[in-house]
């Protein structure tokens, strides 16, 4: 059994190679948890006919994955202080793995949602753990390195998702998709019960009922209502679930704020440096989730790519993440955050650029140099972001900080899409109105996208390049982190002064 790591405590003569043995078990959860989320989106129209249902019944094994993952990120924290990271990150993976296995039984569409969430309920702690997990095992002056090589699953994930859900929906069968999940979860398992190290457990003398009652409602309402802002922001869902979302969010703020034993510990704003850089780390979330779905949605709405075909045609956006994200962590151990953000985001708005250029003659290798420029400055800043986030906080904080920061990006890319999806419905149907375009039927509203997607992708385009330029000049205002590892109890102490 190997020692518990405790807050703060120093690893002389560390060796990078020491923290890849257990890293492997959290990337292999990481990346079984990601790759079926993003695996998920491509099934459903196989299962509206194998099932006999519709889209909007079938589109809740999507929704509701969601919605049990926003609910169950803020206690992430809470219950890694309590029950300690290591044990709740290899329940977490149980849990996901059976309810993969489950995905994959049922013979209605019912008892897919209800098994669909409870791989949420698993697969929502998965991120924010690891990641407080990755940090407390890494030295400081390798907290770059260590988280960039984290990174690699997160944006290589969702690019082989489309690929091999479509050749397993195409060649086999959509039961595939949740069942090679189940040899992944097994090793990531055995692998992290025999390697990963356990981390000190702290000392919670009660639970935040309130906050544990509120946060979830919070998150989960946002999200949900955001999401169905993409279909109409004037419907009763979008609004209900964006008024109890915000009511609920005030109050849970009010909550934590007042509260001794908060769930999420929000004090941490009052910190410049922290909230500037969540703040900016939004912005960038913003523009790099919008990429990631924008232009798949061009290729198969516009030039009519299937799954397979998208998947494949992205892959060397991956790829280029996967090859940047290590030199990324690397540069961030040396030169701090801000140049990383705004070279990387440079980069993504070079390529958001030429896909404001994109036409109904576009192939796929006219994509490749772009793709390559948008995945190597992802690589470039998401993890150095991320890493400088959470150095940001109170060393003791950090599994609440990891909860903190994941609640809120998946509000931020629930609220990229809707927002991109409702400036790109606009657009197609202000052109289609310019150009006074007869539609009497769904083949003449077909015809008509494909006449005036072009111009309607662009604009779009052109909106995310505004918001990464804007990025661009915030990343200028990063502040290198000073605060040498042993400030890390004076922090301590003086957020315990705010109690």
């Amino acid at each position: 059994m190997s020692k518990p790591i405790t807050s703060g405590e120093a690893e002389p003569e560390f060796k990078i190679t020491s923290i890849l043995v257990p890293l492997i078990a959290i990337i292999s959860g990481i990346f079984m948890v990601i790759l079926d989320t993003t695996a998920m989106n491509v099934a459903l129209s196989k299962l509206v006919i194998d099932f006999k249902t519709d889209l909007p019944t079938i589109q809740w094994t999507v929704t509701g994955y969601m919605l049990a993952t926003a609910a169950v990120i803020p206690l992430a924290g809470w219950l890694s202080d309590r029950f300690g990271a290591k044990n709740v990150f290899l329940t977490s993976v149980v849990l996901f793995t059976v309810a993969s296995v489950l995905c994959a039984t049922p013979n209605n569409a019912e008892w897919l949602i209800v098994f669909r969430i409870l791989q949420g309920l698993g697969g929502g702690f998965v991120m924010p753990v690891a990641m407080a997990y990755v940090f407390r095992l890494s030295p400081p002056n390798k907290i770059g390195q260590v988280m960039g090589m984290l990174g690699v699953p997160i944006l290589l994930a969702p690019a082989i998702g489309p690929i091999l859900s479509g050749w397993l929906v195409e060649y086999h069968s959509w039961h595939w998709i949740f069942l090679i999940n189940l040899p992944v979860g097994i090793f990531s398992f055995i692998f992290g019960l025999w390697k990963l190290p356990a981390v000190a457990r702290k000392k919670v003398a009660g639970f935040d009922l309130p906050g544990m009652i509120l946060g979830p409602i919070a998150f989960a309402s946002l999200s949900y209502g955001i999401t169905q802002g993409a279909e109409s922001w004037t419907s009763d869902k979008t609004l209900w679930g964006i008024i109890i979302g915000a009511v609920a969010l005030i109050a849970f703020i009010i909550v934590e704020l007042r509260s001794k034993l908060p769930l999420l510990e929000l004090r941490v704003f009052r910190s410049v440096d922290f909230s500037f850089s969540i703040f900016v780390q939004w912005v960038l979330q913003f523009c790099l989730f919008g990429a990631i779905f924008l232009l798949p949605q061009f290729l198969q709405q516009a030039r009519g790519y299937g799954a397979f075909d998208t998947g494949m045609t992205l892959f060397p956006q991956a790829l280029a993440s996967a090859v940047m994200m290590p030199i990324g962590g690397y540069l961030f151990d040396k030169i701090g955050v801000r140049w990383l953000v705004v070279a990387g985001l440079s980069l993504v708005s070079g390529a958001i650029f030429q896909y404001s250029h994109v036409n109904l003659t576009t192939e796929g290798h006219d994509l490749i140099l772009p793709l390559i420029m948008a995945g190597s400055g992802m690589g470039l800043m998401m993890m150095p972001l991320n890493s400088h986030l959470i150095k940001k906080a109170p060393h003791d904080l950090v599994s609440r900080v990891t909860s903190l920061t994941s609640a809120m990006q998946q509000v931020i890319n629930s609220f990229a899409v809707a927002t991109l999806v409702t400036i790109l419905s606009s657009r197609v149907n202000s052109s289609i109105a310019a150009k006074n375009i007869p539609i009497n039927s769904p083949a003449d509203m077909q015809k008509a996208m494909l006449a005036v997607a072009p111009e309607a992708f662009g604009q779009t385009f052109h909106v995310m390049l505004i918001i990464a330029i804007c990025g661009i000049f915030l990343g200028l205002f990063l502040r290198r982190d000073k605060t040498q590892p042993n400030e890390a109890v004076k922090q301590e102490v003086a957020l315990e002064g705010l109690h």
